[in-house]
Protein backbone atom coordinates (compact mmCIF):
# COMPACT_ATOMS: atom_id res chain seq x y z
CA UNK A 1 0.00 0.00 0.00
CA UNK A 2 1.19 3.49 -1.03
CA UNK A 3 1.40 6.53 1.16
CA UNK A 4 -1.05 9.28 0.06
CA UNK A 5 0.57 12.23 -1.36
CA UNK A 6 -0.37 15.58 0.87
CA UNK A 7 -0.78 19.17 -0.53
CA UNK A 8 -0.56 21.67 2.50
CA UNK A 9 -1.76 25.45 1.62
CA UNK A 10 0.17 28.07 3.93
CA UNK A 11 -1.61 32.03 4.15
CA UNK A 12 -4.33 33.42 2.40
CA UNK A 13 -7.58 32.59 2.35
CA UNK A 14 -6.81 28.76 2.14
CA UNK A 15 -4.67 28.71 4.99
CA UNK A 16 -4.79 24.93 6.58
CA UNK A 17 -6.33 23.60 3.85
CA UNK A 18 -5.40 19.88 2.75
CA UNK A 19 -5.57 18.28 -0.21
CA UNK A 20 -4.86 14.58 -0.42
CA UNK A 21 -3.97 12.64 -3.88
CA UNK A 22 -3.71 9.26 -4.86
CA UNK A 23 -0.24 9.63 -6.00
CA UNK A 24 2.42 12.38 -6.70
CA UNK A 25 1.46 13.91 -9.50
CA UNK A 26 4.48 13.89 -12.36
CA UNK A 27 4.75 17.81 -13.12
CA UNK A 28 2.89 19.39 -9.81
CA UNK A 29 1.87 22.97 -11.18
CA UNK A 30 4.15 25.74 -9.67
CA UNK A 31 1.74 28.23 -9.47
CA UNK A 32 -2.03 28.38 -8.02
CA UNK A 33 -4.44 31.05 -9.13
CA UNK A 34 -7.16 31.71 -6.07
CA UNK A 35 -10.16 33.68 -6.88
CA UNK A 36 -12.78 34.95 -4.53
CA UNK A 37 -15.92 36.08 -5.80
CA UNK A 38 -18.30 37.22 -3.22
CA UNK A 39 -20.61 40.62 -3.37
CA UNK A 40 -17.85 43.17 -3.58
CA UNK A 41 -14.37 43.18 -5.52
CA UNK A 42 -12.70 40.52 -7.11
CA UNK A 43 -9.67 39.44 -5.08
CA UNK A 44 -6.96 36.85 -6.31
CA UNK A 45 -4.44 35.26 -4.66
CA UNK A 46 -1.65 33.47 -6.16
CA UNK A 47 0.54 30.35 -4.38
CA UNK A 48 4.05 29.33 -4.98
CA UNK A 49 5.13 25.65 -4.57
CA UNK A 50 7.39 24.73 -2.13
CA UNK A 51 8.79 21.11 -1.08
CA UNK A 52 8.24 19.66 2.40
CA UNK A 53 10.13 16.69 3.05
CA UNK A 54 8.12 15.18 5.76
CA UNK A 55 4.58 15.26 3.13
CA UNK A 56 4.82 16.37 0.05
CA UNK A 57 4.52 19.32 -1.29
CA UNK A 58 2.49 23.19 0.09
CA UNK A 59 2.00 25.83 -1.84
CA UNK A 60 2.61 29.48 0.47
CA UNK A 61 0.74 32.33 -0.58
CA UNK A 62 3.68 34.93 -2.20
CA UNK A 63 3.79 37.53 0.82
CA UNK A 64 3.25 40.95 -1.43
CA UNK A 65 -0.29 39.37 -2.28
CA UNK A 66 -1.35 38.32 1.20
CA UNK A 67 -3.73 41.11 1.38
CA UNK A 68 -3.76 42.41 -2.02
CA UNK A 69 -7.00 43.28 -3.81
CA UNK A 70 -6.91 42.71 -7.91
Amino acid sequence: MTEPYVVRYVGGPLDGRVDTLAELPDEPRTTVTHVHLHEGPKIVHHYDLCYAVEYGCEYRVRADEEYAEE
